[in-house]
C-alpha cells in the first residue's frame, strides 16, 4: 500500500533534534513516500548528524533565511537533487532573548524586528524563493502557536507568530490563483531545541497539564509531525489559509 505522500518531493527546514517536530514530519513524511530534503542554519552538521536517524538519506543545504544569497541560490541546489518540489515546511523561529522571558515591554526595536525577519517574513521569502519549482496541488506548511493568547514568557514571539498567522494567510489569498496552498500547524508546546532557548518554557507548558481537555505529552512531537504530514498530502486539496490545532484542544477551552 503506498504512503499519502508518494511521489512527492518535500523540503523540510527547522530539524535541529530529534525531539523537534520538523525531525518527526521528515520521518514521518519518507515514510509515506516522500523524498526529502532538509535545510539548516547556523550548524548544518547538527542537522546531517540528525538527519542519519531518518528512515532514508536526505540531503542537507545550509540556508540563512535572512541571507538572501542563500535564498537566490536555493531553488537551483533544490532543483539539481530532487528536480521540483510539491512541498515545504517552514519550521523557523527565532527572537533574541531580550524580547521573551518577561521583557516585553523593554525589547528594542532591533530585536522586535530580528523576531519578525525570521519567524514571519522568512514564510513568504522562502516559499518565493523556491515558488519556480511549486506546482498545482504543492503545499507550503508553517508551525505557530497559537497567537490569539498572551503567554507567559513569549514575549515578542507572540507578535511574531502573529505576524506568521496572517502572513500565511495572504499567501494563500495570493498562491491559490495557481493551486498552491498555504497552511499552518498550531501544535502544543514540544520540548525542542526553540523551547529551551525561551527563559520560562516550564510556566508556559504548565498551562496545559490543567486545561487541556486531552492529555498533552511534551516529549512527544509525533502527533503535530502527522498534522503536517497530513496538510503536504492531497487529503486537504481545498483547505488553505487554515490554522489546523494539533494542541490537546486547548485552544477550544477556556481558563
Amino acid at each position: 500500500m503506498s504512503g499519502i505522500l508518494e511521489g512527492k518531493r518535500i523540503l523540510i527546514t527547522g530539524v535541529l533534534l530529534e525531539s523537534s517536530i520538523a525531525f518527526h514530519a521528515a520521518k514521518l513524511a519518507q515514510e509515506q513516500g516522500a523524498e526529502v530534503i532538509l535545510t539548516a542554519f547556523p550548524r548544518p552538521t547538527l542537522t546531517e548528524r540528525i538527519a542519519k536517524k531518518l528512515p532514508k538519506p536526505a540531503k542537507v543545504i545550509e540556508l540563512d533565511v535572512t541571507n538572501q544569497e542563500h535564498l537566490d541560490r536555493l531553488a537551483g541546489l533544490v532543483k539539481d537533487e530532487l528536480g521540483g518540489l510539491d512541498g515545504i515546511v517552514h519550521s523557523i523561529g527565532f527572537a533574541p532573548q531580550d524580547a521573551l522571558g518577561g521583557n516585553f515591554l523593554n525589547t528594542p526595536f532591533e530585536s522586535v524586528a530580528t523576531a519578525m525577519h525570521v519567524s514571519a517574513f522568512s514564510l513568504k521569502s522562502l516559499t518565493m524563493a523556491l515558488r519556480e519549482l511549486l506546482g498545482p496541488g504543492s503545499a507550503v506548511v508553517g508551525m505557530t502557536f497559537d497567537a490569539q493568547y498572551a503567554w507567559p514568557q513569549y514575549d515578542w514571539m507572540g507578535p511574531a507568530k502573529a505576524a506568521l498567522e496572517a502572513t500565511s494567510r495572504y499567501m494563500a489569498r495570493d498562491l491559490g490563483k495557481d493551486g498552491i496552498r498555504c497552511n499552518l500547524i498550531s501544535a502544543g508546546p514540544i520540548g525542542s531545541m526553540a523551547a529551551k532557548s525561551i527563559p520560562g518554557f516550564g510556566e508556559l507548558a504548565d498551562v496545559w497539564n490543567h486545561r487541556s481537555p486531552m492529555e498533552w505529552d511534551m516529549a512527544d512531537p509525533e502527533p503535530a509531525g502527522k498534522g503536517v504530514v497530513a496538510l503536504l498530502s492531497d487529503w486537504f486539496p481545498k483547505t488553505t489559509g487554515e490554522i489546523i490545532h494539533v494542541d490537546g484542544g486547548l485552544h477550544a477551552v477556556g481558563a
